[in-house]
C-alpha cells in the first residue's frame, strides 16, 4: 500500500553551511542543468532508473518519474560561510569548474551571498574568516541560525527547507554526557560547553525547526543521542555522515567483490593527495583523525573479521591524506591491496584513482536534499538509514552495525522507494520465472 505523501508543491530551499568547493560546484551544476547547458551526471534522482515489478514486465522508469521529488526549477539556494564571497566568487576561488561555464550562470551565482557563519576556530584551526556570528552563548548562535532559516523561507517564498552540511571537517571529539539528552544538550548550549561543535549548532537549529538535516563531513554532529531524540520529537529526517566519494567509493565497490568470492586480504594501504580547502583543513592532525576514523571503519564492516578470521583476521589497514596545493580539487588516491586465494597464494591489486572530489560530491548533495525532502513529506522521521548509499560512515541506530556494501545499500534505497510508493519489493530471486516457464512446456 502506498504511503500518504504530501505533494512537492511550491519551492524547496536548500540551505548549506559551508559554501566552499563542494557547495559551489553543486549549486553551479544545478543552475547549469536548469539552463540546459549541462547534464546532472552522477545524480540518481535525475538520471537513475529503478526496476518495478517482475523482469518480464519491463518497467524501468526514471526515479524522478517514479517518486514525487521537487523539480530543479523549484529550488532556491542559500547558506553560510565564514568568508564573504558570493557563490560566483567562491566558485572561482575553488577552481573546480571552467570559467566559461561559470560565466554562463554568473548572475544566478552572484545573487547567492553567504549569511554569517557559526564558527569556532578551535574546531578548524587552519581556517579563519570575518563573516562570523557573535553571541553571548552558543544557544544565542543557534537562535540566530533558526532566525536565518525563517527569514530565508520568507524572502525566497519557500514552502519547505532542507539543510546539508558541506562545511569543513571539524576536529575529532567523542560523545559525552552533555550529548546524551536534549535537556542536557540545551543546557550545554547555554553554558558554552566546549564540546558543542559549530556543526551541532546548525544541526540543532535545523532539527528544532523541523528542517531535515544531512551531515556531509565525518564530524560528530547529528549522530548524538540528544539530536536523534529531538529529530523524533519534531518529526524530522536526519542522516550522515561523510559524503562517499573518491577512495572510499572505490573501497565499497571492490571490497564487497573480494568478500563475495571469499578471497583473503592481508593488507590495504591507502594514501591521498589533494590541495583544496578540505586538504588544507585535514593537514591538521586533529581534523585528520576525524576523517581517518570515518575511512577506516569501512573495511571492518564489509569483511567482518570476527566472522572470517582465516580471511581477514590479520588485515592491516592504513589510511594517509597529504595536503598538496598543486593538485587543487583534483584528488589522487593510491591503493595497494595484498590479497590471497586458493591454498593461500598471494596476489596484489593496485588502484590509482585520479578523481575530482567536488565533481563526485555535488550530485550526492542534490540527491540527499531531494530524498530528505521526500522523507519529510512521507512522514519518515529520525535516522534515514536507507540513504547510507551516499555516506562513508552511515548513521544507524546505536545497536545496529552500518552497512557499507554499496550494492546492498543501493538495494535498500531502491526498496525503500518501492515501499513508500506501494510497489512490490524486489529480492532478485527469480525462481518464479523459471517455474512458470516449466509449466508452459
Amino acid at each position: 500500500m502506498r504511503q500518504d505523501i504530501i505533494p512537492a508543491d511550491g519551492r524547496l530551499g536548500i540551505l548549506i553551511p559551508g559554501l566552499g568547493a563542494v557547495a559551489t560546484t553543486f549549486i553551479a551544476g544545478v543552475e547549469a542543468v536548469k539552463k540546459g547547458i549541462a547534464q546532472p551526471i552522477g545524480s540518481l534522482t535525475q538520471m537513475g532508473n529503478i526496476r518495478l515489478g517482475k523482469r518480464t514486465e519491463d518497467r524501468f522508469p526514471k526515479i524522478k518519474e517514479f517518486v514525487p521529488l521537487a523539480d530543479l526549477n523549484d529550488i532556491a539556494f542559500g547558506g553560510w560561510d565564514l568568508y564573504e564571497d558570493n557563490v560566483y566568487e567562491a566558485a572561482l576561488n575553488a577552481k573546480v569548474l571552467d570559467l566559461p561555464l561559470l560565466q554562463a550562470i554568473k548572475p544566478e551565482l552572484e545573487a547567492i551571498k553567504p549569511m554569517k557563519a557559526v564558527f569556532d576556530r578551535s574546531y578548524v584551526s587552519n581556517l579563519d574568516g570575518k563573516n562570523v556570528k557573535t553571541g553571548a552563548t552558543k544557544y544565542d548562535l543557534a537562535m540566530q541560525v533558526i532566525e536565518d532559516i525563517e527569514r530565508f523561507k520568507l524572502e525566497n517564498n519557500c514552502n519547505r527547507v532542507v539543510m546539508v552540511w558541506c562545511g569543513s571537517t571539524e576536529k575529532y571529539i567523542e560523545s559525552t554526557d552533555i550529548h546524551s539528552t536534549i535537556e542536557l544538550f540545551e543546557a550545554a548550549l547555554k553554558n558554552n560547553e566546549s564540546l558543542i561543535a559549530p556543526s551541532m549548532i546548525y544541526a540543532y537549529a535545523a532539527i528544532k525547526s523541523g528542517v531535515p538535516f544531512a551531515n556531509g563531513a565525518p564530524n560528530l554532529t547529528c549522530d548524538i543521542p540528544a539530536l536523534i531524540e529531538l529529530a523524533k520529537e519534531t518529526n524530522t529526517p536526519i542522516g550522515g555522515k561523510d559524503f562517499k566519494t573518491g577512495q572510499t567509493l572505490m573501497k565499497t565497490i571492490l571490497a564487497p567483490g573480494l568478500h563475495a568470492r571469499a578471497l583473503g586480504v592481508r593488507g590495504w594501504f591507502s594514501t591521498n593527495i589533494l590541495g583544496n580547502r578540505d586538504g588544507y583543513v585535514l593537514d591538521h592532525p586533529d581534523n585528520f583523525k576525524t576523517k581517518e576514523v570515518s575511512k577506516l571503519s569501512v573495511l571492518d564492516e564489509i569483511f567482518r573479521p570476527e566472522l572470517n578470521p582465516e580471511l581477514y583476521g590479520d588485515l592491516y589497514h592504513k589510511v594517509r591524506i597529504n595536503y598538496y596545493p598543486p593538485a587543487g580539487d583534483n584528488k589522487e588516491s593510491w591503493d595497494n591491496i595484498d590479497i590471497f586465494g586458493w591454498l593461500g597464494y598471494s596476489m596484489q591489486i593496485k588502484i590509482n584513482f585520479l578523481c575530482r572530489d567536488s565533481i563526485l560530491a555535488a550530485p550526492i548533495v542534490l540527491d540527499l536534499a531531494l530524498f530528505l525532502d521526500l522523507a519529510k513529506r512521507s512522514d519518515m522521521s529520525g535516522i534515514q538509514e536507507w540513504l547510507s548509499f551516499y555516506f562513508k560512515s552511515p548513521q544507524t541506530l546505536p545497536q545496529l552495525s552500518p552497512e557499507h556494501d554499496i550494492f546492498k545499500q543501493l538495494m535498500k534505497m531502491q526498496n525503500t522507494l518501492r515501499h513508500i510508493m506501494g510497489e512490490d519489493l524486489i529480492t532478485h530471486l527469480g525462481l518464479d520465472y523459471y517455474q512458470e516457464l516449466v509449466e508452459t512446456l
